[in-house]
């Protein structure tokens, strides 16, 4: 059966597409969609090296490791909003938002401290249910608490000065 489709292939292609029947047009029409679709995955992946990590971006780094509230902050968020990060980190505190029940405010810390997380900006994540989380990994939790560690992955909001907080938007949460 192998051997019927290696010589199919092959007089297919001695042909050189010389026939201009509707089986050639539905084809190259195939053949023509392919690039497109195989284009899409590049885009991604090329979009996947763009995330922002402490390996990867110096002023990262340095925000993740320090527990000022100073100007780089604000320069970061600016710079940077948009963007995607991705970092260790645990929920530091998580409350309902507003009157909801199934609606929260995470506010996450890097390293794997949670609670006592003492270093680097208060990261903020509001108004967004456990869902919007988007749990990836091993034995995702039904749901999550303050302490839990995962690989953080969010897309750059504002910076509240005063409040010296990282507005982030969750991409995915891995369990760590």
């Amino acid at each position: 059966m192998i051997l019927a489709i290696v010589i199919g292939v092959a007089a297919a292609l001695e042909d050189g597409g010389g026939k201009k029947d509707g089986a050639n047009k539905s084809a190259a029409a195939t053949a023509s969609a392919e690039p497109s679709a195989t284009s899409a995955p590049t885009a991604t992946g090329s979009a996947a090296a763009e995330v922002i990590t402490p390996q990867n971006n110096p002023e990262f780094a340095a925000l993740l490791t320090t527990d000022s509230c100073d100007n780089a902050n604000q320069d970061f968020a600016t710079k940077y909003r948009g963007r995607t990060v991705a970092f260790d980190g645990s929920i530091v505190h998580m409350a309902p938002h507003g009157d909801y029940d199934t609606r929260y405010d995470f506010l996450l810390g890097p390293g794997d401290k949670g609670p006592n997380t003492g270093i680097g900006p208060a990261f903020k994540y509001e108004d967004v249910n456990t869902l919007d989380l988007k749990l990836t990994g091993r034995n995702i939790p039904a749901t999550v608490r303050a302490g839990d560690r995962f690989r953080l992955v969010a897309e750059v909001g504002e910076f509240n000065a005063k409040q010296c907080i990282f507005f982030l938007d969750p991409v995915s949460t891995e369990i760590q």
